[in-house]
């Protein structure tokens, strides 16, 4: 019963304030800043330098990906602020194998503890790994629609195409040149207004040392083509009406205004991620912090997230990190997810989908899960629909 207590059901802001953006070419950041920092929590990027990286995942499954670094997140059971790290900064976890063209680091878990209070976790990986994960063992139900294959396996390898950081145009000398705010703990990213990502760590001082990691993160293909296409964001002008401004104090006033109509705005550019329902899941329990990942509920024509989330026993959002799904890629989960609820029937799930069968077969087959389809039903299917 505890840990439902933890679980995230929506992304909000609450203690965090929204300050005035700052832009560079098409990319937008918008600065977080934290006024209670608590100190009993904290955040420390461990880098790895291997080519791939092998992570042993619950029974025979493995997830392979390009892994730049881990957080490796300490805590206090008490309330005292963590201690520096000092000595942590050397220690490795995995093995290193070098096999001749690539180097591969092999690790155990997407979050293990190393300690009592220490916790190592592979950041944006975690959830991309449940976003594979969902709906993974296929079939529940023997249906005669269904391959030998899907049957045995499930959906077999799964694998999602992203991008680095360092290939999104502007993003990286954005990060280099804008201004960090001493309470600062977190970022809001858009490229071409379109939201790339939400970070958000525990304390001003880890962000500091956190803020270029934005660069080896992973972006979705529609915030890469944002960044080619275009050179420059909408322009948002914000101002003080000079007639209205007669001491110090109205122009106090006036800049509040200003600055919270900014804030305002620029939450309301986020919509698409704050305030949605979230399918939350914990992925561990350390004292009163609960790690989990998240997927926004499926809008197939809207924005769709997944993340992860550090959430305090009150609720408090600690940390956060997201990334925002391609359309294909919506497509994909929802059509699993449309299958899982109608127990992996064909028919009922083309019905609720306003589809024909026949449609519905193409429509899977169209989104790469055609595998998963007997070689008969598949052609019924294509001869049908040639017919009409």
């Amino acid at each position: 019963m505890a840990q439902k207590k933890h679980l995230l059901s929506e992304i909000s802001l609450k203690g965090l304030e929204i300050a005035p953006s700052q832009v560079w070419g098409a990319v937008r950041i918008v600065p977080l800043l934290r006024h209670q920092v608590r100190g009993d929590l904290g955040l420390l990027q461990r880098s790895y330098e291997e080519d791939v990286t092998l992570v042993s995942l619950s029974g025979k499954m493995k997830y392979f990906s390009y892994v730049p670094h881990a957080l490796v997140m300490s805590w206090t059971d008490d309330g005292s602020p963590v201690a520096a790290y000092g000595g942590q900064m050397g220690k490795t976890d995995g093995k290193r194998l070098n096999c001749g063209c690539a180097s591969v680091r092999l690790t155990h878990r997407m979050a293990k503890r190393e300690s009592k209070n220490q916790l190592r976790f592979l950041p944006l990986h975690l959830a991309m790994e449940g976003f594979l994960s969902m709906f993974f063992a296929g079939p529940d139900i023997a249906w005669n629609e269904y391959s030998k294959y899907a049957l045995s396996y499930g959906l077999g390898c799964r694998y999602e195409i992203a991008v680095s950081g360092r290939y999104i145009a502007g993003l990286e000398e954005a990060l280099r040149v804008f201004e960090i705010h001493p309470q600062q703990v977190g970022v809001l990213v858009f490229v071409a207004e379109a939201l790339a990502s939400a970070f958000v760590v525990p304390n001003p001082e880890d962000y500091r040392l956190l803020h270029t990691s934005l660069i080896e993160d992973f972006y979705g293909e529609l915030i890469y083509q944002y960044g080619l296409l275009y050179d420059t964001t909408f322009p948002m002008n914000v101002s003080v009406d000079e007639s209205k401004i007669s001491n110090l104090a109205s122009l106090r006033k006036a800049i509040q205004k200003m600055r919270a109509d900014w804030s305002y705005f620029q939450g309301f550019m986020a919509e698409g991620l704050l305030g949605r329902n979230l399918q939350s899941k914990i992925s561990y329990t350390a004292g009163q912090f609960s790690l989990q990942r998240f997927i926004t509920d499926l809008q197939p024509k809207e924005e769709n997230y997944i993340g992860e989330a550090i959430v305090r026993e009150n609720g408090e959002l600690e940390y956060l990190k997201i990334y925002r799904l391609s359309t294909a890629q919506t497509k994909r989960v929802y059509l699993l997810s449309q299958l899982a609820i109608h127990n992996w029937n064909i028919d009922a799930t083309a019905v609720k989908l306003g589809h024909s069968r026949e449609d519905f077969v193409r429509r899977l087959e169209n989104a790469g899960f055609g595998y998963l389809l007997n070689k008969q039903v598949r052609e019924v299917a294509r001869k049908k629909l040639r017919k009409s």
